[in-house]
């Protein structure tokens, strides 16, 4: 009968399988090291009335070499992607003082002055636009008539309902879009402008002048 001898395995062994080494990483060395680890003390620890097969070892090498191409090829796309991102970060970076116009309900009147756009899926021949006050409020209801399909760029003069002139601040607008009494789907631009950039986890942004952030992708229009 064959007696084959158990050795207990180490507590460094163990930490090494339990992958919780001090201070161990997820790079390709620190996988490689556990790797090794773990084969040669198998090899040591094998029967030897029954040795470890060639093929098991050449099976586990081939293991080892998918899941380092793996991390290899996980870390240079990483590295691809924030090196991406902070190109275009520093790209973003010469928007700052520009206007642009964005998605958005917002309208910032100064000096009687307020710029915003609407853009319609289709032609309308009757829009409506609603500017509202920080209490939400309707203060004023401009008649725009017909508007052909896409973007438009507006002006509002800061007169209410009655032609008195409001005070300078923050509005919100409204749109409602007909065409032969039947909606027409439109969205509401805003203009502001790009104070900062930030660059973060969720990708990168730009702080505009009415508190909001938006996406590069969200930009309509630059000036």
């Amino acid at each position: 009968m064959t007696t084959v001898q158990n050795n207990p395995a180490s507590q460094a062994l163990l930490d090494s399988v339990n992958g919780i080494k001090a201070k161990t990483t997820s790079t390709v060395d620190s996988v490689q090291d556990r790797f090794m680890t773990l084969l040669v003390t198998q090899m040591k620890n094998q029967d030897p009335l029954n040795p470890l097969d060639n093929a098991q070892v050449t099976s586990q090498m081939a293991q080892l070499s998918t899941v380092t191409g793996i991390d290899k090829l996980n870390a240079t796309v990483q590295t691809l992607i924030d090196n991406t991102q902070q190109s275009q970060s520093y790209q973003a970076t010469s928007m700052i003082g520009h206007l642009v116009l964005s998605t958005g309900s917002n309208i910032e009147l100064s000096k009687s002055q307020g710029m915003y756009g609407i853009d319609l899926a289709s032609k309308a021949d009757n829009v409506t636009v609603t500017v509202r006050d920080a209490n939400g409020k309707s203060v004023s209801e401009l008649a725009l008539g017909a508007q052909p399909t896409g973007q438009s760029q507006l002006q509002w003069d800061g007169a209410n309902s009655s032609g008195a002139t409001l005070p300078d601040g923050k509005y919100t607008f409204e749109v409602k879009a007909t065409l032969g009494g039947q909606p027409v789907t439109s969205t509401t631009l805003n203009y502001a402008a790009v104070q900062s950039v930030t660059n973060s986890s969720a990708g990168i942004k730009l702080n505009l002048s009415n508190t909001t952030s938006i996406s590069n992708s969200d930009v309509k229009q630059i000036f």
